[in-house]
């Protein structure tokens, strides 16, 4: 993972300078929004901001007799009427039911495929229709009325969401008429768990805020120096030693103690292979796609600790109970047998995980033990490379090609690009944009996530805050990205997959930590990749903002506040 170049200041370091930058630029408090503001929002306070509403006159009432209308014969369509029915929680004592077939004249919500309204209605967009006798949602895909469903729940009370029974009679739907689709396919959050394992529990609560907000990426980070997190059923030892550490978690993570000779790592923990299957599917249900992250080359000393023989030096290593920097103990580009364990260990990833990709890190390698290896320069010279830089390039390109033959692509952070880019990769661009912007006109697709605006492990405000891995991220600053690149030729531009914000760990060790620093910074993101750029207006997004904290209330959820947050000038 790759941050540790950024990490010059420890946390309280950080803060004081911070403090001092916004003492000297001059400090003042983000935009206020009172309850008579955000009362402004009315309704319709929907996040991400739909392309088009027009609101209506009156309610739809929905109630136990109110049918729930699907086609005969139809499952997916059928499931995501499911999904809303779960939506509604508590609210009844006897739900609404779901009937088959009809057009529901009146008392009804009717999911409907139209796929010949492609043309109008995107894969992903729908069409909702509220007013006083029916609810209809119209799509060419079970995405698009999933994401209907999202905004319909949206418009109903906040107390739906409540883990404890709210008992209704009815509940009242603001009629409106909304036709709506997203700016850009790909919308991605990720999560870090190497550095932190959160349990499976959790990352079920993480993958249900992100279908509310239209979500449909999740970035799972399962491997890094301080901790391998997925079952490798070939290479037991990936978990039974690569997955624990020794506990140093009342230490700073930057300055942690090694393990002592003897002494047993207890802190930690992974996810089986029917854990995978379970939350993949789990997934699924709410379209969303799950990218896996096995990095490489660096990164990578948790599996060495494990099997060291596909290291350059043979080790012995430890799983790393903090961060240090650099590390040079990587995957050996020079021994035969590193691609035949990784090719292997790919294999098994690639058969638990549908989707097209499979994330390799290849950022922040240090290539010193490269330099020195004789395997490794014997490597270069036979392949006629004329450096480290080269070599991985090779190292990239020769997994990628594993990856193509078993239908899988290799997308990686933008270090990828260095001594040339794999003929089929994706590239991830964090260090700014310009890696994103130079993979695109080489015709390569992109997702955006630069740290200026999409690193959510940065601190929210310069005081009041629990430790975040420095940084300086308000509210403000991720509404305001722009996630595509100026300068890009319409050709170039549709490589621009899209965007994605990072979680990433060392600071976050428990699930109420990471809802903290993940809302309400996730519907600034969920808005940049869904609404189109003349629909965006951050005072009316923060009074929309205000009402989904009653939603956040009720479902017992961690968020940040953003009327306490101070920020300088200089954030914009």
């Amino acid at each position: 993972m790759h941050r540790m170049q950024q990490r010059i200041l420890d946390v309280s370091g950080w803060i004081f300078a911070v403090m001092a930058m916004l003492f000297a630029a001059g400090c003042r408090p983000s935009v206020e929004i009172t309850r008579e503001e955000a009362v402004k929002a009315g309704p319709y306070a929907i996040v991400p901001k739909p392309v088009s509403l027009v609101p209506g006159s009156g309610t739809f009432a929905l109630s136990p007799s109110t049918r729930i209308v699907v086609p005969h014969n139809a499952p997916e369509i059928r499931k995501v009427a499911e999904a809303f029915l779960a939506g509604v929680g508590t609210s009844f004592v006897v739900p609404p039911r779901i009937i088959e077939g009809g057009t529901g004249d009146t008392d009804a919500v009717v999911f409907s495929l139209d796929s010949s309204s492609a043309d109008r209605t995107p894969p992903e967009g729908y069409r909702l229709n509220v007013s006083p006798s029916m609810v209809n949602i119209v799509a060419s895909t079970p995405a698009g009325l999933f994401y209907g469903v999202q905004t319909l729940l949206q418009l109903l009370p906040p107390e739906i969401l409540s883990r404890y029974p709210t008992m209704h009679r009815w509940l009242d739907i603001p009629c409106v008429a909304i036709s709506d689709a997203p700016r850009f396919p790909w919308r991605g959050m990720h999560l870090d768990v190497s550095r932190h394992f959160f349990p499976k529990e959790f990352i079920k609560q993480y993958l249900d805020l992100l279908a509310m907000y239209k979500i449909n990426v999740f970035h799972w980070h399962l491997t890094d120096d301080n901790g391998w997190r997925i079952e490798i059923k070939k290479y037991p030892k990936l978990t039974s030693v690569g997955a624990w550490r020794v506990d140093r978690e009342d230490q700073p993570w930057d300055h942690r103690d090694p393990p002592r000779p003897g002494e047993v790592a207890t802190y930690g923990g992974y996810y089986t292979q029917d854990d995978i299957r379970e939350i993949v599917a789990y997934a699924a249900d709410r379209f969303i796609m799950v990218l896996p992250e096995i990095e490489m080359p660096a990164h990578s000393v948790e599996a060495l600790a494990a099997y060291p023989q596909y290291s350059c030096t043979g080790g012995p290593f430890y799983v790393l109970p903090g961060g240090y920097w650099p590390n040079a103990n990587i995957f050996c580009a020079g021994n035969d047998s590193t691609f035949d364990f990784l090719d292997d260990v790919l294999d098994e990833v690639a058969a638990l995980f549908p989707c097209p990709y499979i994330h390799i890190g290849g950022d922040e390698a240090d290539k010193s033990n490269w330099k020195k290896c004789p395997k490794d320069q014997a490597r270069i010279k036979a392949e006629g490379l004329k450096n480290e830089e080269e070599l991985q390039s090779y190292f990239i390109r020769r997994i990628e090609k594993h990856l193509n033959s078993i239908g899988k692509r290799l997308i990686g952070w933008d270090e990828i690009l260095q001594g040339g880019l794999a003929p089929n990769a994706t590239v991830m661009s964090w260090r700014g944009t310009d890696g994103g912007i130079a993979a695109a006109r080489q015709g390569h697709d992109v997702v955006m996530s630069p740290t200026r605006y999409c690193y959510f492990d940065y601190y929210q405000s310069s005081s009041g805050e629990p430790p975040a891995g420095g940084g300086f991220l308000p509210l403000d600053t991720v509404y305001s990205y722009d996630v595509m690149p100026p300068g890009l030729n319409a050709e170039e531009q549709r490589h621009i997959l899209g965007a994605q914000a990072n979680l990433w760990s060392e600071y976050i060790p428990t699930a109420i930590h990471a809802e903290y620093m993940l809302l309400p910074r996730m519907l600034a993101l969920a808005e940049d990749v869904w609404t189109p750029l003349s629909e965006k207006n951050y005072q009316d997004f923060l009074g929309r903002v205000l009402a989904h904290y009653r939603r956040f209330d009720a479902m017992g959820v961690s968020y940040r506040d953003f009327r306490k947050s101070v920020h300088s000038d200089e954030s914009h």
